[in-house]
C-alpha cells in the first residue's frame, strides 16, 4: 500500500465556462479503481472557481467576485465527486486549507490527522485552498504548489499531476515540433524556474513553472512528482495500476 496524491488542474476540469463532466467521470474511476487496489488516494482538486462560474458569472478579476464564485463552486464541484464515488460504494470528503495552515505545526498534524482517519476507511479526501477567505497574505496561488506541500506534509510516496501538459520537454513543444519528452528528471536547473508562467485557459493559475517548482520542492525532501496528461489518463493508468512507465515523466533523485 502507498499514499499517493492525485492533483488536476482547472483546465482538465472545465471546458467552454463549465465543468468538464465527463473526464471528471474517468478520473473518478481511475480513483475508485487505485483504492480498491489499496491505495491511499489523496485528491488536490482545482476547479471550484470555473463550478461556480456556471452559475454566478461575474469578473473574476475582482477579489471579492472570484471568492464569491468559488464559495458557489466548491460545495457544486463537491457533490460532482460525491456523486461519482457514491456510485462506486465510496465516499468522498470535502478539506480547504490554506498556506498558514502549512505554517503551523499544530494546524498540519490535525489537517493530517483528520486525511489519516478518511483514507484509512477508504473515503477521498479532496483538498482545495479555501479560495472564499484567503488573502493576498496567506495564498499559495496554485495548487501545483499546494499539492507539493499535502504530499510532503501528509506524508505521501508520490504526487502525481494531471494536466494538458502531458510531460516534461527538453523544449517549449508549443514553439519546437521537434521537442522530445523527457522520461526522467533527477533535479532541476534553477534557470527553469525562473521562466515566465504560462497558463492555457481563463481559469488556470500555473503552467510548467508552477509544476516544475512543486517538483523542486519534493525532490528536496526526497519525495517523487510524476507529471501526465489529464485529458487522456492512459499513462497514469499505466504508471499507477501496470507499473509501466509508458509516458509522463517522473522526477525523483534516484530514478533512471
Amino acid at each position: 500500500m502507498s499514499r499517493i496524491v492525485i492533483k488536476v488542474g482547472s483546465h482538465v476540469l472545465s471546458e467552454n465556462n463549465s465543468l468538464a463532466l465527463e473526464r471528471i467521470a474517468n478520473l473518478s474511476t481511475l480513483l475508485v479503481e487505485l483504492i480498491e487496489k489499496g491505495e491511499e488516494i489523496i485528491l488536490v482538486s482545482s476547479g471550484a472557481v470555473a463550478a461556480g462560474y456556471t452559475k454566478l458569472q461575474l469578473d473574476r478579476k475582482i477579489l471579492a467576485n472570484k471568492q464569491a464564485i468559488a464559495a458557489v463552486g466548491q460545495p457544486y464541484l463537491m457533490s460532482v465527486y460525491q456523486k461519482k464515488m457514491h456510485a462506486r460504494g465510496l465516499e468522498a470528503a470535502q478539506v480547504l486549507v490554506n498556506a498558514h495552515d502549512f505554517d503551523s505545526r499544530r494546524r498540519t498534524k490535525h489537517a493530517k490527522d483528520a486525511v489519516d482517519v478518511l483514507v484509512q476507511n477508504r473515503v477521498l479526501p479532496v483538498i482545495n485552498e479555501n479560495d472564499a477567505t484567503t488573502t493576498d497574505e496567506l495564498v499559495f496561488g496554485d495548487n501545483d504548489q499546494l499539492s507539493a506541500h499535502v504530499a510532503f506534509h501528509f506524508d505521501a510516496d508520490m504526487l502525481v499531476i494531471l494536466s494538458d501538459i502531458d510531460s516534461y520537454y527538453d523544449s517549449d513543444p508549443n514553439e519546437n515540433s521537434s521537442a522530445k519528452k523527457i522520461k526522467y528528471v533527477n533535479s532541476i536547473d534553477p534557470d527553469d524556474l525562473d521562466m515566465c508562467h504560462t497558463p492555457n485557459n481563463d481559469f488556470a493559475t500555473g503552467g510548467i513553472v508552477t509544476k516544475l517548482k512543486a517538483a523542486d520542492f519534493l525532490l528536496s525532501h526526497n519525495k517523487k512528482m510524476f507529471l501526465a496528461s489529464g485529458f487522456d489518463l492512459s499513462d497514469i493508468r499505466s504508471f499507477l495500476l501496470d507499473n509501466s512507465h509508458v509516458g509522463g515523466t517522473l522526477f525523483c533523485k534516484d530514478c533512471s
